[in-house]
């Protein structure tokens, strides 16, 4: 996510607090920014505040984690402990004035829940939210992977590609939820996008026969086997890996990768609500044999 000088300059204050919001002493500044992946130590000749905070905002500017950033530095919970002046901007406050600036940066800070999250106002991509961190690091790779070069094939108007990298996004992410799930080995992928997603389903408790699921639900599981449906007949006919002489729209492609994402994102949150509630195991042993996400079907031709 990208923002102008000026808002990093502004947003450089507000992480470092006053006005309503939380204050950060200089060690409070440096484990912040070394949860996104910075290795400081707070120790003598440290720069000022403002100066410190501007040039970790700089340098994460553009990068995935700014968006983590916003979320964390607004989360409700770091005004529990503040006991402010009657006339001090209140939580909501600061947001509200934080989506202001925000705006000439065409994003949005929008509460979902107790959290928040960024939106965009442009219609650019939507962001899928932080892999797990019990996800295997090979599958965690891989679906990172195609998330990222969807988001680059978009801006290097490679559409095609983009496509390409969508469904790429869904089969490792699939086979990489039954590789945990399934008590017995996964057959091999035969390349049946959909045929995957319907095992992955009842692994999730998200089979649109059970009785227990209402109409609503049920309509909502059944679009997002269209969707899965769509996306591999979009890439057949429009993708790079099937060679046409149509080629499909910027609208064609941020569709599907949207929809890819948004999927991927419903998928990862179910799998977590079902796992907290007890419903699916935490995590099944795959046999040695189970599909590998390194060692997919034409996997470097598809999803490079």
């Amino acid at each position: 996510m990208k923002l102008s000088a000026y808002t990093i300059s502004k947003l450089a204050d507000i992480v470092c607090g006053g006005n309503g919001w939380p204050y950060r002493r200089g060690t409070d500044l440096v484990d912040l920014f070394n949860e996104f992946g910075f290795r400081d130590v707070y120790e003598s000749g440290f720069p000022s505040r403002s100066a410190f905070a501007k040039e970790k905002l700089t340098a994460l500017a553009g990068k995935p984690a700014m968006s983590d950033l916003l979320c964390v530095i607004v989360d409700p919970r770091l005004w529990f402990d503040l006991n402010p002046p009657i006339d001090t901007p209140t939580h909501d406050d600061c947001v509200a004035k934080l989506n202001e600036l925000l705006a000439f940066d065409k994003v949005q800070l929008v509460r979902e829940g107790l959290c928040y999250r960024v939106r965009s106002l442009d219609g650019t991509l939507i962001p899928v939210e932080s892999i797990p961190e019990d996800l295997p690091a090979a599958s965690a790779s891989s679906i990172d992977a195609q998330i990222q070069k969807c988001r680059a094939k978009i801006e290097a108007g490679d559409y095609d590609g983009a496509i390409t990298n969508a469904r790429a996004l869904l089969e490792h992410l699939l086979l990489a939820i039954e590789a945990e799930l399934s008590i017995e080995p996964p057959p091999a992928f035969d390349g049946d996008l959909g045929r995957l997603f319907n095992r992955v389903r009842s692994l999730l408790n998200l089979d649109p026969s059970r009785k227990d699921i209402s109409d609503a639900l049920r309509q909502v599981i059944s679009g997002l086997a269209s969707i899965i449906h769509g996306l591999g007949t979009m890439r057949n006919k429009m993708s790079d890996s099937h060679g046409t002489n149509y080629k499909p729209a910027r609208h064609h492609a941020k569709l599907a990768v949207n929809c890819a994402m948004t999927l991927a994102d419903f998928l990862f949150e179910t799998k977590a609500y079902q796992q907290a509630k007890g419903f699916i195991a935490t995590s099944a042993i795959p046999a040695p044999d189970a599909p590998s996400i390194r060692a997919l079907p034409n996997a470097g031709k598809d999803s490079e």
